[in-house]
């Protein structure tokens, strides 16, 4: 039952979303650091956001009688409030955009700090929310979920660090885990049995480290060696040449980072002796950079990221928001679309008494702008994503994205 239930709402919310789409427009995506980032939780950039502001006022979008809190740092100074005022804009895009459904958005602005973020959750169920969206930032998440834990109610957060996810607090993002596991799924298919890698020396290389080590392994392949790398000319010298001398045993290379990192590594380990056209290249979703296109060394390249073919993509997302406020959307934007389109896809199919654990996991997923995904029941979220291969001319897909979890 719960899956045929999935199907529907999944089939619901991409019915709607392509409804709303109209004529695609081509808009040139290119990855910046901060909080603008998907994974932006972990870069280095963005580890501390900026000091916060005094909360704005509330907001209320929506007149319906289901109640949604949405967290946001509006009022946060720099990038991290510009962001936030973009997915609140989403937010209301979704609202529009599905005929003004049964939902009241509570936009509660937490200035980009825990402390603002926990006295918002605070006011939303106050005044019956009977779910949380939001915050964006790893350490609002876990403050907001002392307050929702506490009252039993359920929360779709933004942070793209899987250590603040637990049953009831569930993470709608673009997880470092999940681009590991679905580019090592394909290399392993292409044939790619042995792996070197480099990363970036800092959390989020930590974190796509462990992942790749523990996730190569179980896919019965073998990681000959793993270096991390940095902005000093000294440490990339000394870990290129630890890499040049294993990557006579690998025939893959998984090199993760920002396309301000990766070009100049590649370079590196191209003058190091390292032979990058006999090894695989392999890299995340942060690959989606026009400096990593123009980058040849990283020409034939292999990373993820959401199928740009589909019917309903971030291209025709971000038109219909230009239309509508003049300007581009944030990347992660579409985190808040998805999340208010799925809440009042279940409220319209289950009632507002819906909102459960149960029917957040349910195994057939959800479909949205970004794809496919399920949420797990660890509060980890798993995404339909495509491989794309390296060309000067952008990402082309060489194995799409699934439309649905089925068999899986």
């Amino acid at each position: 039952m719960l899956r045929a239930v999935g199907a529907k709402l999944g089939a619901f919310v991409a019915r709607r979303a392509s409804q709303a789409a109209g004529v695609a427009v081509a808009v040139l995506l290119s990855a910046c650091s901060g909080a603008n980032n998907p994974l932006s939780d972990f870069l280095s950039s963005s580890q501390a956001p900026a000091p916060p502001a005094i909360p704005q006022q509330a907001q209320a979008i929506g007149t319906g009688q289901v109640r949604v809190g949405l967290i946001l740092p509006i009022g946060a100074l720099g990038n991290a409030g510009q962001v936030g005022q973009s997915m609140r804009n989403a937010a209301e895009l979704a609202i529009t955009e599905f005929n003004n459904p049964d939902l009241q958005l509570l936009v509660k602005d937490d200035g980009g700090s825990p402390q603002g973020a926990q006295l918002a959750a605070q006011q939303a169920v106050d005044e019956g929310a009977v779910i949380v969206l939001g915050p964006l930032f790893a350490q609002s998440v876990q403050a907001a979920a002392t307050v929702t834990r506490s009252r039993n109610i359920p929360m779709i957060a933004y942070s793209t660090d899987s250590n603040v996810a637990s049953r009831g607090v569930y993470l709608l993002s673009f997880l470092p885990e999940t681009d590991v596991d679905r580019i090592v799924d394909y290399a392993v298919a292409q044939g790619k049995r042995s792996y070197v890698a480099l990363v970036p020396d800092n959390p989020y290389g930590g974190v796509v480290e462990a992942e790749f080590r523990q996730y190569v392994a179980r896919k019965g392949g073998r990681v000959v060696a793993v270096e991390r790398y940095s902005t000093d000319p000294a440490r990339l010298q000394s870990v290129v040449q630890t890499i040049a001398q294993a990557a006579g045993s690998a025939d893959a290379l998984f090199l993760p980072g920002e396309g301000d990192q990766v070009p100049a590594v590649a370079r590196a380990l191209a003058a190091g002796g390292v032979n990058l056209k006999r090894l695989q290249l392999l890299g995340t979703s942060l690959w989606e950079d026009s400096r990593i296109f123009a980058e040849p060394t990283l020409a034939g390249g292999w990373y993820v990221a959401p199928d740009p073919n589909s019917a309903n993509n971030f291209r025709t997302f971000a038109a219909r928001y230009r239309q509508r406020y003049g300007q581009d959307p944030t990347r992660t934007a579409t985190f808040a679309y998805d999340s208010v389109a799925l809440v009042a896809a279940l409220v319209k199919t289950q009632g507002p008494t819906g909102l459960t654990s149960q029917v957040l996991t349910n195994p057939s997923g959800f479909a949205g702008i970004d794809g496919v995904f399920r949420f797990r029941a660890d509060g980890t979220n798993q995404r339909g994503l495509a491989v794309l291969r390296v060309t000067p001319q952008g990402g082309t897909v060489i194995s799409p994205a699934p439309r649905s979890f089925s068999g899986s």
